[in-house]
């Protein structure tokens, strides 16, 4: 609970109007992607990094939680304040502050809307590979804090992979600039890449200097399908084997089809059990190349069908039919729970053998889909939210998550921790590292005002 006074200080120190009390204008701000709810005290709108550290200071003294909060699209629950306290709501910070086109970089602020960012820079010739399947709505200070990767993650990496520094607001109410402005830098140590994946932990992100790239000059965009799903699997690895690293490598198994079907308008092939959609892009001459080889690889790895995107519109298609499996699985049942494992890519047939295996035992559908090139796998289990189903989906995450840890994985490609998956810590991380983890975050935030609750029991 955040005391009266320390209230009537947080609307000195923001500008009138930007603090929220009254439980309906709350109630936004109690919830995410998870659909999990716990209601904020008030939330604030700062405009500054200044009112930010005037208001960590506050908090300091009178001991109430903060909580930054961006697009609300996150799906561990790493914005929710399960403490009560203040969400910080990060939206007047929304300004692509500048692109350098002759260096490379961009200088944003949290709030810019991913997809916003990258409409910019390609106007100007260039590319911000970073490419969430929430890009539409999700924030670029979102995407820093949980490392988002995407559909492109294979050939171009994750948004840690393009954050050259950071300017933060720490717990104790300092401001500090870390990283560079340049393509090399190694002066101290790397505290942009601790705060990149911290998950608001460790510190309020106000701007961010962005690395960018020469826009592709073309690619071409493919569908392949395959009556066997462990097939499709194998002839991941068979692409890469091939020397062909593609931009974009998606699987989707049966019942991921079904659920966009109605999105996609060409034919699918009768009997099929899972598709590849694969992108690549380059020269007008190194796509032609590659996407010839992809062909010869799938259908000689055992594909029924192979398909290249015919136009413009087709290739939207195909994408925007991506981007909506996750919500349309809500469609076949009313709840479900999202993990985004990652697997070695050669054990994918592995996981997926496994899979079939849990929702046999279990008597749950399992589908999965996801970034297949770098063996990140987005499995659901649907459930009819009955006390029964909800506790053996519980069951079946243990076990799937257990498996993934077997065959040399990890419990979470893109999503992070928060509270969703703070129970599994342990199954990933000794002890001494998750004591090392927690002796980090309290260098930074000594009074554990900032995001308590998440990452750690």
């Amino acid at each position: 609970m955040i005391p009266n006074n320390a209230l009537a200080e947080l609307k000195k120190i923001i500008a009138p109007g930007s603090l929220l009390t009254g439980p309906a204008d709350l109630e936004e701000y109690a919830t995410d992607s998870t659909k999990m709810r716990f209601m904020p005290d008030a939330v604030a709108f700062p405009s500054t990094g200044e009112e930010i550290a005037q208001i960590f200071r506050l908090a300091n003294r009178e001991y109430f939680p903060i909580i930054p909060r961006g697009g609300g699209s996150g799906k561990s629950g790493g914005a929710l304040p399960v403490k009560g306290g203040l969400v910080l709501a990060m939206d007047r910070f929304n300004r692509i502050l500048h692109i350098d086109t002759e260096n490379l970089i961009a200088r944003v602020e949290p709030f810019v809307i991913t997809e916003t960012f990258q409409n910019e820079v390609e106007s100007l010739g260039l590319f911000y590979p970073p490419d969430p399947a929430s890009a539409d709505a999700s924030t670029i200070g979102g995407n820093v804090a949980e490392c988002a990767g995407g559909l492109r993650g294979l050939k171009y990496g994750v948004t840690g992979d393009y954050v050259l520094g950071l300017t933060v607001v720490l717990p104790t109410g300092e401001i500090i600039k870390t990283g560079v402005e340049t393509m090399k830098g190694v002066a101290g140590y790397d505290l942009t890449s601790l705060i990149v994946g911290s998950e608001g932990t460790l510190a309020v992100i106000t701007s961010i200097t962005l690395k960018l790239l020469p826009r592709p000059e073309a690619k071409k965009t493919m569908i392949v399908f395959f009556r066997v799903i462990e097939t499709a699997a194998r002839t991941v690895s068979n692409i890469i084997r091939g020397k062909v690293i593609p931009a974009t490598l998606e699987f989707l198994d049966r019942m991921s089809i079904e659920c966009v079907r109605s999105h996609i308008k060409f034919p699918i092939p009768d009997e099929t059990e899972a598709i590849l959609l694969i992108e690549v892009d380059g020269s007008e001459m190194v796509v032609a190349d590659d996407a010839e080889q992809v062909r010869k690889i799938c259908m000689s790895s055992g594909a029924t069908e192979f398909r290249l995107a015919a136009s413009k519109d087709e290739v939207e298609e195909i994408w925007e039919a991506r981007r909506k499996v996750s919500d349309s699985m809500l469609d076949l049942k009313p709840g479900k729970i999202s993990e985004d494992v990652v697997v070695p890519r050669n054990r994918i047939p592995d996981l997926i053998r496994f899979l079939e295996e849990l929702s046999k035992k279990y008597c749950l559908p399992i589908p999965a889909y996801g970034h297949a090139g770098d063996g990140n796998l987005h499995v659901n289990i649907l459930l009819d939210n009955t006390p029964d189903e909800k506790k053996r989906g519980e069951m079946v995450v243990r076990e799937l998550l257990q498996r993934v840890i077997d065959l040399g994985g990890t419990i979470t490609g893109e999503h992070g921790i928060g509270i969703t998956k703070a129970m599994y810590m342990d199954m990933e991380f000794s002890p001494p590292a998750i004591t090392l983890m927690k002796q980090i975050k309290g260098v930074f935030d000594p009074n554990n005002v900032l995001n308590p609750g998440k990452i750690f029991l």
